[in-house]
C-alpha cells in the first residue's frame, strides 16, 4: 500500500483569521502552495494511505472533529487511485 507525504499549511486572512489547508507534498502541491499568501507557514507534514486517512489526520490536526465521508473511493488506497 503507498502511503503519499502531505502538508499541513496555515494561512492567516486580513482579519486574523486562521485558514487551514491541505495538499500533497512536492509538485503535486505546487498548484495549491502558489495560491498561498506571503505569510503562510507549513505546520506539519503526515503520511497517508488514502484520501479518507489524509483527511481524518488533518481533522485532527486542525481541530475540525470527526471526519466522515462513506464515499466508497475515499478509502480506496492511492495506489489504486492512479
Amino acid at each position: 500500500m503507498t502511503s503519499l507525504l502531505h502538508e499541513v499549511w496555515e494561512e492567516i486572512d486580513e482579519d486574523g483569521q486562521s485558514l487551514p489547508g491541505l495538499c500533497l507534498a512536492g509538485p503535486d502541491g505546487d498548484g495549491f502552495k502558489a495560491l498561498l499568501g506571503p505569510g503562510s507557514r507549513l505546520v506539519t507534514t503526515l503520511y497517508a494511505s488514502s484520501h479518507f486517512e489524509a483527511m481524518k489526520k488533518y481533522y485532527e490536526i486542525v481541530g475540525y472533529g470527526e471526519y466522515v465521508n462513506d464515499e466508497s473511493w475515499s478509502h480506496e488506497p492511492f495506489d489504486m487511485q492512479r
